[in-house]
């Protein structure tokens, strides 16, 4: 996994995890939804690029 990759992964994660902070705050269910898929979204590419680095050792 590329560096560039495992930081685009982690500031998805984040703004995902902000994002659903922020519409539990405001009581906006559709924003907490959305901060969840996109957590969601990017523990898969982390998983990909996992099983990406588990092939090349």
């Amino acid at each position: 996994m590329g560096l560039d990759d495992k930081i685009k992964n982690a500031t998805e994660d984040l703004q995902g995890k902000a994002k659903e902070a922020s519409g539990k705050a405001r009581g906006d269910e559709s924003q907490e939804a959305e901060g969840k898929a996109d957590q969601s979204k990017a523990d898969v590419k982390k998983a990909g690029e996992n099983v990406k680095d588990a092939f090349k050792k």
